[in-house]
């Protein structure tokens, strides 16, 4: 998922355009960009790589000699953004967080019609190219972006910066957040809330899902009404978002205190300490210590400075690296004790069995219990950036184990007390070489949300594709 920033000021934006993007640094690891206007009404991008270094170093220098009172910028997950076009609206820059399941389908029948794409990364069509030109089939802005809605299959949410301001839109199932900010002289849009914490924004409206906004020098105008379907990634608080967080309302640290305090209240295990694998897996554990009345220790201690998420990189190589690196046993916490350790989810499961246990173990650990915050992901991700393959998933290799081959009903594996599910979670923490392993239990983590079931997209989950139904 790419984290999305905006800014109309009435002084020099380009702090705040800054700073809000960087806040958004743990959404992304390919590339991060800003576009602003210059003073003669055009966009102007800056695009850095940021595999191996921070946001803040790579806009850092040059960055005192900008002005201009409104900017977009990203923290992308893969396509290099913001991207800036000449249209028959005029100039305007874009940037976009989602996926397009059907992206070489429209891609082609655009190349077709004698539309070009130019903006090639690794031989693939850059989405927030393919998203600019479908609306620029429209007969305005507004009409281009709903058109571009009914062709899409996926999920985007997108900022389209003009001269005169910047158009916010959601999904239109609301899959990925937006929320608009402000105070005295300025204006944000974010994907991320945590953005908008010190540098004096108050939240002024959760954008719904298929909203259009229009932010500018004169305000917040709603030029296209909400739709009223709503399915947010439940992700988002399980692992995705900054701890400080919200959405819909909701703080995503409370959530995962909340989904670590239901993995107590079934659990019986007898344990000496509560731990959590850094970051993300903290708050969970922070929740389950708070319930069982055990102490909370820190047997991994994240090293903050240079490594990023070792979920995000889309190399399996890079992953592993920063999993290896990041993470640094605390020997004297570890050592003889039997340990919880909640884990947001386990996904591949390979950086949890070849470092982190490996770690615990290596350091000391009596006994290892895994306590994932969600249930066994069985499904890769169709609305954002994760996930790209089913074999991937550690819930799925030990689904092939068990049957001895690739199976499509896997029906009673998402049953939780059936014999199937029971033998996947006993070949899961075998292979993963911990003493137990006790998954969240959906209707636990989505009453840890605190929205209701048919508001969350829970298709990593279950299969169930609401653009289906």
């Amino acid at each position: 998922m790419s984290g999305l920033f905006g800014i109309i000021s009435n002084k020099n934006c380009i702090s705040s355009l800054y700073y809000g993007t960087d806040y958004h640094s743990h959404l992304g690891t390919e590339y991060g960009g800003i576009a602003f206007i210059d003073e003669n009404g055009m966009p102007v991008k800056k695009i850095h790589d940021i595999n191996n270094s921070q946001f803040k170093s790579k806009f850092y220098e040059g960055s005192d000699i900008i002005n201009s009172n409104l900017g977009i910028g990203v923290i992308s997950d893969k396509d290099p953004q913001p991207l800036c076009f000449k249209s028959k609206f005029g100039p305007f820059a874009i940037c976009c967080a989602g996926l397009v399941t059907n992206k070489d389908e429209l891609a082609k029948s655009l190349i077709n019609k004698g539309i070009p794409f130019s903006e090639l990364d690794r031989g693939e069509i850059n989405t927030t190219e393919l998203i600019a030109n479908l609306i620029n089939q429209g007969n305005s802005i507004i009409d281009g972006i709903e058109k571009m809605y009914d062709k899409i299959k996926g999920s985007i949410s997108l900022l389209m910066l003009t001269k005169e301001g910047i158009y916010c839109s959601r999904d239109r199932n609301g899959v990925t957040p937006l929320i608009i900010g402000d105070k005295e002289d300025e204006i944000a849009v974010a994907s991320e809330t945590c953005s908008f914490n010190n540098m004096g924004f108050k939240i002024k409206k959760f954008i719904e899902p298929g909203e259009i906004v229009f932010i500018s020098q004169k305000g917040i105008e709603e030029v296209k009404n909400a739709n009223n379907s709503k399915k947010i990634c439940a992700f988002l608080w399980i692992y995705t978002g900054f701890p400080a967080s919200s959405y819909e309302g909701i703080n995503v640290e409370k959530v995962r205190e909340n989904c670590g305090q239901f993995l107590a209240r079934r659990d019986n295990v007898k344990i000496d300490i509560v731990s959590g694998v850094p970051d993300s897996g903290t708050g969970h554990a922070i929740g389950y210590a708070m319930e069982s009345g055990k102490p909370f220790r820190r047997v991994l201690i994240k090293y903050t400075p240079g490594y990023g998420r070792s979920y995000t990189p889309l190399s399996q190589e890079v992953r592993d690296h920063v999993a290896l690196m990041k993470l640094i046993a605390n020997d004297e916490i570890i050592r003889d004790n039997r340990i919880i350790l909640c884990e947001d989810s386990i996904v591949r499961g390979t950086q949890l069995k070849n470092f982190t246990i490996t770690k615990l173990k290596d350091a000391g650990a009596k006994e290892i219990h895994i306590r994932p915050a969600c249930p066994p992901l069985m499904f890769p991700c169709i609305y954002n950036l994760s996930t790209r393959s089913i074999k991937e998933l550690a819930a799925r290799k030990a689904i092939r184990a068990l049957e001895g081959m690739d199976t499509e009903d896997i029906s009673e594996y998402l049953i939780p007390k059936s014999r199937k599910y029971k033998e996947m979670i006993d070949w899961i923490s075998e292979d993963l070489g911990a003493t137990s392993l006790r998954y969240q239990l959906l209707d636990d983590m989505v009453k840890a949300i605190g929205l209701p079931k048919e508001k969350l997209c829970l298709y990593c989950w279950t299969g169930e594709d609401f653009q289906k139904t």
